[in-house]
């Protein structure tokens, strides 16, 4: 099995280690990783501020560069999403190879390789933030809640009213920001009240904005994406 690693441009930018966590989880499990140089954004940002002619370009791009290989993973919902939801309607013909394609990271593991324990150990106290396009475009429901339920270690608590934003929501913090930073204070509030020393999700762009909340607030509580809480080891803990 060849698989392709869409990194994405926040990971890439922002959280390199992100990308690298998805790499040695998958070979972990006996995955062929290949990292396509030609990659670049997915187009989401200029799509939903209505750049369409824009887009374009990115997605013939997207298409180009992950031609051929049997799977392409993302550790991002939103980024997976766009690709999914929204390839179809600019080009159907052009992307329909890849958008089949395309799984977000729980998705491949739980629903191609059929994997839930996936060898992790994380010694901490977590609590799971569902993102939005991961919950309502993605539909990934349960998949990363039961890949987090078999790490060793880890005590898993329940996030109150975790289906609502974390108000991110890409180009909605910039123009909307007392709308977006009100949201965060209320999913930090929810959050810390857990009293988990752990926040995860599967999107680093969600996790930026909980994490900036939580650190003005002087919080001690940490944003993990969930690929690097499955990709540690006791070996790395110890």
């Amino acid at each position: 099995m060849r698989v392709a690693l869409f990194v994405t441009c926040v990971n890439d930018v922002l959280h390199p280690g992100t990308g690298r966590a998805v790499v040695t989880l998958l070979e972990r499990l006996g995955v062929e990783v290949a990292f396509p140089q030609e990659q670049s954004c997915c187009g989401q940002p200029q799509f939903n501020s209505g750049y369409r002619r824009g887009t374009e370009p990115l997605v013939r791009r997207y298409a180009a560069a992950f031609a051929g290989y049997d799977f392409i993973v993302t550790p991002s919902g939103s980024c997976a999403a766009m690709v999914r939801d929204n390839y179809p309607r600019i080009d159907p013909a052009g992307t329909a190879e890849v958008t089949a394609r395309t799984y977000e990271l729980t998705e491949f593991l739980v629903d191609v390789l059929g994997v839930t324990d996936v060898g992790a150990y994380y010694p901490h106290t977590v609590t799971y933030h569902p993102t939005c396009h991961g919950l309502r475009m993605l539909g990934l429901g349960e998949r990363p809640r039961r890949l987090l339920e078999q790490v060793r270690g880890l005590r898993l608590v329940e996030l109150p009213d975790a289906e609502e934003c974390c108000g991110f929501g890409g180009t909605f913090a910039v123009k909307n920001p007392a709308v977006s930073a009100a949201m965060g204070a209320d999913k930090v509030r929810n959050i810390t009240g857990t009293g988990a020393g752990t926040v995860c999700a599967v999107d680093n762009s969600c996790l930026l904005h909980i994490g900036g909340t939580l650190s003005r607030l002087g919080s001690p509580v940490r944003p993990v994406h969930l690929a690097e809480i499955l990709a540690a080891t006791r070996e790395e803990a110890a």
